[in-house]
Parts: structure tokens; C-alpha cells; sequence
């Protein structure tokens, strides 16, 4: 049995009370009795009243009006437990009536005895389970199952009791607070249920309070409102605090049930600390070459705040020369930047003194302005060694043309800024002087004339002048020199240069005016000072193309292009560009052209695609015979010679003809040169297979007598340089055999007068132990030679 409290044996009291109502049935006609029906026990009771007599006696039937029974929720006991009982007034003794029970629970949770009417609860009831059960009592004859009673409802409660403790649904909970909070300033609320009844007892009025978290937090008993309790809590002595809360019912007292929870609460960050130096001094030394833009050194202000609080912007507040350097903020890193904004002299600087400054970005309300700290930044500026330095960057100088040689055109002077103020030597960039006309004092930076200068030619001469430091070659700095060629009267009056007449051109327009066509042709605008061409207007609607020199080169330039502007004299106007392709020909002396095709000057200088696949095929049969060749001798059979590892002989390769002498007619037929006639027109080459068709040259005539060698061979030197088929390497000629009449007389050991044994070989003895092998076959004793 639990053992019950004064307030539930007061609330169990309270239900055995017994409430009175009396509802009477009339009937027409006098009934032969009168009856009551009653609930005892943990009911209510309902009977005749006194009062009530009269109005019963005019009523035609009876029924029951039930209260509510009341059951005690999770009751255990050895016995069911009595709920309520019913009684009925027609239960006198002599009539043989019954009970019966229906609805929520009947025959299950709750029983009826048949005959007295009494309501036990069989099985054990949970409140939270289910609170309330609604049945139906009649009361009917035994013996015919009539019914003497209509049905009526009455309601069994199942009346609560402490046996849920609180709970909290949502926890463990996490809260935050900023640091600094004032007293009492809210952090969060927490909840507790309880399943018990809260209309019912103080079973589940709840009280909260603190377990843990003192003197931090505190919380409101009733509304479970946890506030800060402690001033000046800083986050950067302690960022987080855990918090167990209890929740107990029956309003705190004694015998009440608990249940607990755990808050953690955070504080959060606010700008409560100033950025701080972690030096009052840097010291930074700056190469003096250190390029602007550059980083000179870094400073860091660490602050103990978070996130944007603990951002800082850097700035320089004082100093020396607040103008050389800058300094910026790398969001990322939170570091000063210093950087160089001008250049730095050693010679003229040496040190600097600067004042920065660290402020943070954010500020709080009512914290009188932002934090800052300041610290000092000395600067030491470290010597370099540094190029020389020009006076001018440019230097323009003027000189008369036809001047003589070594006439001083002027002077560039450059210095060493370092303080050991190296010596300096000058001299002249030759890729600006590639014809070598001006020199320079190596010592003192005098140019001079190193040939004649002719203004006509070239009004400007552009040449570079560097300065290098003796003590270091590697410091180099250079400057222009513009010499300017001025005018004298060197050039007799001639009549103007007559342009040659290349080609006539002329336009064609598919509409028809009335008036005609008139056409205006000029140059584009970049092609006015065109130094080759220019145009002439005939003012018959063509133009003709003039050539301004006679110097054109193939191998320097094969083809030029001309776009000429074409415009009608229609309403509105239509022009057009078009361009006129002219390309270098090659030409005989009396100025006809030989040959127009770009392949003729490319021959020359690269390969067709005929040609490389022979040059391909010829190296192929190459080395096919070097392969036949190598495997022929490792099949040849031994020399007689026995080798040792001493014989170092090589190979003697004999060749059956020699080169011809004086007497050698084969190379070259002296008749051509006696009749040039007699080969006249185009023989064709045999060495190569030519490619492009040559033109055939002009029938030259002889003088009167029928030879004239000079002639001849100009002729024959100017096709061989304009041949197509020629090929890009000269022939050999081979002779057939050597002259008696050569003065070197003949090389042959074969025809020779004398034989081995008049000759010494001693000597092959003093050529060293490589040799000594090739001594012994040749240096013969004289047993050797008796026999």
C-alpha cells in the first residue's frame, strides 16, 4: 500500500460525500408503489425527497440521475477496489431484480455484482492513461430480463495522484548573452511538463530552480527565466558556463518529484578590448633599391576580442617623411603593411622615423569612440650598390654633314651615385651603330665621327650610350643620343628624278550616270611617304604607277602591296579600297624581264618537295651501302699480317685513278671557249632534275674574228646566278689521270725508282712503343736483305 498524503486522504474524503437529487416519474394513473434508487459508497446518492412528494405523484415514469464516481489511479491492493454502488428503491426484498453494467470498460475494468449493485475496479488505472470512463446501470427483472428501470450514464473519474515526475522535453539547452551584461538581463527560458493533473492537487505545479551555476545565473521560480546574476562577466576570462536547472512539483514541498535539465550559455563577444602593439618599437632595415610598391616590413596589433571586434584598420599618424611610405592593412592576416611610395637614397637619407596608428573598425554605443594604440617604426635605409646615373636621359647633339673624321660631336656624362663613387667607362650600344660611324671616349664620354655623315642620306642618327661603374661591370645604365645631321650646301641643282612607269591602271563602275564617270584614286594615309611607289593621275579615269628607285632586290623583298582608295563621283559618293600586288622580276641588262616566279628566288635558298624527297632517297641508298659495306668486311677473310694487341695499323684503301694535271683535257672542253657560237640556246643540266622551266637566253653574237671569251663567260656567270635548276652547292669535277708534265711530279709509290730496301726506317723507333710494331716490319737487318 502507498503510503498517502493528508491531501489526497482529504480529496478521497470529499468524494464519499453524498449529493442528493431527486427525480421523480409521474404516471396518469396512481401507481401501486413508490421507489427509490440510490448510489452509495464513493457516489452520490439519488432518493425521494420530502418536498418533492407531490410532483411525484403526477409523474408517469421513473429514471436514475447519476453523479460522478471517483476511482484512485494506480491503486494495487490484493483486492478490487469498491467504486461506487447502486441501489434502487424497487429492491425490496421480494422482487428478484438484477444489476447490469455496460459501456467503456464494462466486464473488463470495472464489474458489478448482480445482486447488490456493487462496482469494483478490477485492474490497476493510470490517470494519464486514460482520465475518465463513461458506463451505463439498469436494473432488470432476474427471472425475465425486463427491464424495470430505463438505462441511465453516470461517469467514473480516475482521480489523479503523484506519480509523474517533470520533465524537460527540449533540453539540454544552449543559450548566449553578450559579455558585460548588466544584472538581471534575460539569458533564455526553459519549460518543464508534468503529466499529472494540474486542475487537480498540486501535482503539477511546477517550481524552478537552480542546481548549479551559482553565483553566475539565477532563474525565476515560477516562469523558469534564467537572468544574469553577476556583473562584469568577461568573455575573455571565461567564455562558457554550464547551468543544471530542477523543476519540481507539488509546488516545492517536501514528497514533490524533480527533474532536471543542463543549460550552456555562451557569452558572446563585444569590443571591449583595444587593439594592442605587441612592440612600442620596430626597427626595419630597407635596401635603398627596394622598388615602390614594394613591402618594407610588417607591424600586428593583437587584440583579444573576436570576429569584426577584433579587426583593425593601420595608418601612420606622425613622421619624418609621412610621403616615402604607406601603410596598408592585409584584411587577412590583421598586419600592417609598409610599403615604400618613393625612392629611397642612401646618399642623401639614411634613417626615418614613423608614428602608426591601430584603430579598431567596429565601435560599441556609449564606449566613447573606437580603441587605438600607437607604436613607433624606425627605418634604417641600407646602401646599394646602384647604377650609374646619366646627367640627361636624352642627349641631342648636332653635327654638319661631310664633317671630317674624329670632329667631336659632344659629350654625355654619368656618375657613380654610391658613396664610394666608382670611376665610370662609356660605350655605344653597336646594335644602334651597326655601321660603326660614331665612337666614344671610353674615359670622358666624348663622341666623335668615325666616318663621314651625309644628310641627305639620313637626317637622324639614334644611337644608345651606356655607362658602366669600373668596380662592378654588372651596373649598366644606358641613354639615348639623337644626333641630328645638319645641312650644308654639298649638292649641285639636277633636274628632279623622273619616276619609271610600272604599270597603268584604271576602275570600272557598273552604274551609269548621266555626266559619266570621274574617278579619284589616291593612297591610303600611311602609304603617302611610301619610299618605293607612288601614283600619277592621267585624268582619263586611270592612274599610273610609278616606281621612285631602280634598286629593287629580290632577295631582299619579293613582293609589295599598294591599296588605293578608289572613289566615284556619284550622289552620295562610293569608294572602295583595293590593292595592288606588285612583285620583283628578274632582268637582263637591256631590261627584260627572265623570270617572274617566286619559286625562282626561293629555289635557291630552300628545297622543293621533289627535291627533298630525293635528297631523302639518296641518303637512304647511303646507308644502304655504308650497311653493305660493314657487312661485307666482317665477312672478308684475315689479313696475312698476324696481329697482336701491340699492332695499331689501320686500313689502307687503295683507289685505281688519280687526279689529272696540266694535260687533262677531260675536265673542261677548251673548244667552247674557241667557238661560243656552237653552243648556243639552253643545255640542260644533268645532275638535277629541274623543276621549273628556265627561259632561254638571248642569242649572243660574236665579233667579227668569232670568239670573244669575256663575253662569253659574263654571259654564262649571269645565267648560272639566275638558274632555277642550279642547285645550292657547287660540282666537282673529276680527273681522270695525272699528267707526266705535273711540276709536283707523281705521288705513286708504285712507279717509284727505289725500292724499301733503300729506304731507312729507323726513325719508326722514335715515334714510341705505339708504333714499334710498324718499326720491326719495316726496319730489316741485314741477314734481311742478303736474302
Amino acid at each position: 500500500m502507498p503510503k498517502w498524503s493528508e491531501e489526497v486522504l482529504m480529496n478521497l474524503w470529499l468524494s464519499s460525500l453524498v449529493w442528493v437529487t431527486c427525480i421523480h416519474c409521474m404516471s396518469v394513473s396512481p401507481l401501486p408503489a413508490q421507489s427509490k434508487s440510490t448510489l452509495t459508497g464513493g457516489s452520490a446518492v439519488v432518493a425521494s425527497g420530502l418536498g418533492e412528494r407531490q410532483r411525484l405523484l403526477s409523474r408517469t415514469k421513473r429514471g436514475w440521475v447519476w453523479n460522478q464516481m471517483f476511482v484512485l489511479e494506480e491503486f494495487s491492493g490484493p483486492d478490487p477496489i469498491l467504486v461506487g454502488r447502486l441501489h434502487t428503491d424497487l429492491d425490496v426484498g421480494s422482487k428478484n431484480i438484477k444489476y447490469v453494467l455496460a459501456g467503456e470498460g464494462a466486464g473488463t475494468i470495472f464489474a458489478i455484482n448482480e445482486l447488490t449493485g456493487d462496482i469494483h475496479a478490477m485492474k490497476r488505472l493510470d490517470r494519464e492513461e486514460k482520465a475518465e470512463y463513461t458506463l451505463t446501470a439498469q436494473v432488470i427483472n432476474a427471472d425475465t430480463d425486463e427491464p424495470l428501470e430505463p438505462p441511465s450514464e453516470f461517469i467514473i473519474k480516475v482521480q489523479d495522484i503523484n506519480d509523474n515526475p517533470p520533465q524537460f522535453i527540449e533540453g539540454p539547452y544552449r543559450a548566449s548573452v553578450p559579455e558585460m551584461s548588466a544584472v538581471g538581463t534575460p539569458v533564455t527560458r526553459v519549460t518543464a511538463t508534468d503529466a499529472d493533473d494540474p486542475v487537480y492537487g498540486n501535482s503539477a505545479k511546477l517550481v524552478y530552480s537552480i542546481l548549479e551555476g551559482q553565483p553566475y545565473f539565477s532563474i525565476d521560480p515560477s516562469s523558469a527565466t534564467i537572468k544574469v546574476a553577476l556583473h562584469g562577466m568577461d568573455r575573455e576570462m571565461r567564455e562558457e558556463y554550464l547551468v543544471v536547472i530542477q523543476a519540481k512539483d507539488m509546488g516545492g514541498h517536501m514528497g514533490g518529484l524533480s527533474g532536471t535539465t543542463t543549460v550552456t550559455v555562451t557569452l558572446t563577444d563585444i569590443n571591449d578590448n583595444p587593439p594592442k602593439f605587441s612592440k612600442s618599437l620596430y626597427e626595419f632595415v630597407i635596401p635603398e633599391d627596394l622598388p615602390i610598391g614594394k613591402m618594407g616590413g610588417k607591424v600586428k596589433a593583437n587584440d583579444r576580442d573576436i570576429g569584426e571586434n577584433s579587426k583593425s584598420t593601420y595608418g601612420i599618424v606622425e613622421g619624418d617623411d609621412q610621403s616615402t611610405f604607406e601603410i596598408i592593412t592585409d584584411t587577412q592576416t590583421q598586419e600592417g603593411i609598409l610599403r615604400l611610395k618613393k625612392p629611397l637614397d642612401y646618399e642623401s637619407r639614411r634613417a626615418y622615423t614613423l608614428k602608426v596608428e591601430a584603430t579598431n573598425i567596429r565601435s560599441e554605443p556609449n564606449s566613447g569612440g573606437p580603441f587605438k594604440d600607437t607604436a613607433t617604426v624606425k627605418i634604417v635605409v641600407d646602401d646599394s650598390d646602384e647604377p650609374p646615373v646619366f646627367s640627361k636621359s636624352m642627349y641631342p647633339l648636332e653635327v654638319n654633314e661631310n664633317a671630317p673624321i674624329n670632329t667631336v660631336i659632344g659629350t654625355v656624362t654619368a656618375r657613380d651615385p654610391d658613396s664610394t663613387g666608382s670611376f665610370v667607362r662609356y660605350f655605344i650600344d653597336r646594335h644602334t651603330d651597326l655601321e660603326r660611324q660614331f665612337n666614344i671616349n671610353v674615359d670622358d664620354g666624348k663622341i666623335t665621327l668615325a666616318k663621314t655623315l651625309d644628310r641627305e642620306t639620313n637626317t637622324w642618327h639614334n644611337i644608345t650610350v651606356t655607362a658602366t661603374e669600373v668596380r662592378n661591370h654588372s651596373q649598366i645604365s644606358r641613354a639615348i643620343v639623337a644626333i641630328r645631321v645638319m645641312d650644308i650646301n654639298d649638292n649641285a641643282p639636277e633636274f628632279a628624278t623622273e619616276y619609271k612607269v610600272i604599270q597603268t591602271v584604271s576602275a570600272v563602275d557598273k552604274d551609269d550616270p548621266i555626266q559619266g564617270h570621274y574617278f579619284d584614286y589616291r593612297l591610303l594615309p600611311e602609304m603617302l611617304n611610301n619610299p618605293n611607289f607612288t601614283i600619277k593621275n592621267n585624268q582619263d579615269n586611270s592612274i599610273s604607277v610609278l616606281a621612285k628607285h631602280d634598286t629593287f632586290r629580290r632577295q631582299k623583298q619579293e613582293m609589295y602591296f599598294l591599296p588605293i582608295i578608289v572613289t566615284d563621283n556619284g550622289n552620295p559618293p562610293m569608294s572602295s579600297t583595293n590593292t595592288l600586288t606588285i612583285r620583283v622580276c628578274g632582268c637582263s641588262k637591256d631590261g627584260i624581264v627572265q623570270s617572274c616566279n617566286i619559286e625562282a628566288y626561293v629555289l635557291p635558298i630552300g628545297l622543293s618537295m621533289g627535291a627533298l624527297i630525293a635528297i631523302l632517297a639518296c641518303v637512304s641508298l647511303l646507308l644502304v651501302i655504308v650497311v653493305l659495306f660493314v657487312t661485307l668486311r666482317r665477312h672478308k677473310n684475315e689479313p696475312l699480317i698476324i696481329k697482336d694487341d701491340e699492332d695499331v695499323r689501320e686500313n689502307i684503301i687503295r683507289y685505281d685513278d688519280e687526279g689529272g694535271g696540266e694535260e687533262d683535257t677531260e675536265a673542261f672542253d677548251i673548244a667552247t671557249l674557241q667557238n661560243p657560237d656552237g653552243i648556243n640556246g639552253y643545255l640542260p643540266r644533268k645532275d638535277i632534275k629541274p623543276d621549273l622551266q628556265f627561259m632561254p637566253r638571248v642569242d649572243q653574237h660574236s665579233g667579227p674574228n668569232g670568239v670573244d671569251v669575256d663575253e662569253f663567260i659574263n654571259v654564262r656567270l649571269h645565267e648560272a646566278d639566275n638558274d632555277p635548276t642550279a642547285p645550292p652547292y657547287d660540282s666537282i669535277q673529276i680527273y681522270g689521270y695525272e699528267g707526266r708534265g705535273s711540276i709536283a711530279g707523281s705521288l705513286s709509290s708504285l712507279e717509284t725508282a727505289s725500292s724499301d730496301s733503300d729506304q731507312n726506317y729507323d726513325y719508326l723507333r722514335e715515334w714510341g712503343p705505339r708504333f714499334r710494331r710498324l718499326g720491326e716490319l719495316y726496319s730489316v737487318g741485314e741477314s734481311d736483305r742478303e736474302t
